[in-house]
């Protein structure tokens, strides 16, 4: 008796190996590394991207091609300038930035940290982005499934 493999659901639990690309390149990538293990309606995916994986079958290897907006729109109101002072005080005092580079910083509850991208150099502040790579942008998902729960 074979059985039907199993299909992605909301709540289903999934062992997979993932990589999500914009026009930019590559912003995660999971393919030769550890698979990645989440579960479906906890908030680990951008929704567009969950919604993507509902009905997908266990042992498929396919790349889906996700509108702009699956993580959400560009805000405008999310670039920000931080002062060098500023800068110094929550980090490497001797940090030099360059345009394009990530920077980590602490949540305010310390227990995280969010990133944002150099996107212009001050002489006394520098301004940073701090939308999601994929916000506003076409994304690209590849998935392979291999356990589904």
């Amino acid at each position: 008796m074979t059985t039907t493999p199993a299909r992605v659901q909301p709540g289903s639990f999934l062992t997979l190996h993932y990589r999500l690309s914009g026009p930019a390149g590559d912003i995660i990538n999971t393919f030769g590394g550890k698979p990645a293990t989440l579960t479906i309606g906890t908030g680990e995916l951008a929704p567009g991207v969950e919604q993507a994986l509902l009905g997908l079958q266990e042992g498929v290897h396919t790349t889906l091609q996700l509108p702009p907006g699956a993580y959400g729109e560009r805000n405008p109101d999310m670039q920000q300038w931080l002062s060098r002072k500023e800068l110094r005080e929550l980090g490497d005092p001797n940090e030099q930035y360059a345009v394009g580079d990530v920077v980590h910083f602490p949540t305010p509850d310390r227990k995280g940290q969010f990133g944002g991208v150099v996107c212009q150099l001050g002489e006394e502040a520098v301004l940073f982005d701090f939308n999601h790579p994929l916000a506003g942008q076409p994304v690209s998902f590849e998935v392979q499934l291999i356990g589904v729960l």
